[in-house]
């Protein structure tokens, strides 16, 4: 049975840290569900690209998923204030499950409490509010927590939810296809 991940989407969300990790799990046959925050399917990201999610959040459920992918960007406080993404990745840990959060939405991941005694990366932006942050490290994988500083670092944490999810010969034919 396919792996399915669950890709929260709000305005504001960083494209690159949405785009190439749903790629390279898509490459590797696993199937991403983009959901999008609000009633609408149409998300517009921090540099004006306008994406057209699967469903809305409020529409999905889940237990039927079995990753939780949280992108970064400006788009984070839409995720904070709404509050759902943070009960989302505290279910999906309370089940087993991991969460991967990049950028500022490790910023998230503490509203949830999630973090606590737990190795993490996230964005230089938002390193006062994370003063544990590993801001040297690009990616950070922590139990079922899985971190990434930014757009720069999106392919390698792409690649580690492959892994996660998949496996290491998973992630490495799909970094030989993409030729990194």
């Amino acid at each position: 049975m396919s792996k399915r991940v669950l890709c929260i989407l709000g305005p504001g969300f960083e494209e690159i840290e949405t785009l190439a990790p749903v790629d390279l799990l898509r490459r590797a046959g696993v199937e991403v569900v983009l959901a999008a925050l609000g009633d609408s399917k149409l998300v517009t990201g921090r540099c004006g690209v306008t994406v057209q999610a699967d469903a809305v959040l409020a529409e999905v459920d889940p237990a039927t998923f079995d990753l939780l992918l949280i992108p970064g960007g400006p788009g984070v406080k839409n995720l904070r204030a709404d509050g759902r993404a943070a009960q989302l990745a505290k279910l999906f840990v309370q089940s087993g499950k991991p969460v991967g959060a990049i950028c500022g939405a490790p910023t998230v991941l503490a509203d949830a409490g999630l973090l606590e005694g737990k190795r993490f990366t996230a964005h230089s932006s938002v390193a006062g509010e994370l003063p544990g942050a590993l801001l040297e490290e690009r990616v950070v994988e922590d139990g079922l927590i899985i971190t990434s500083r930014g757009p720069g670092t999106a392919l390698d944490f792409g690649l580690a939810l492959v892994r996660r999810l998949c496996g290491e010969p998973a992630a490495r034919e799909v970094a030989k296809a993409i030729m990194i």
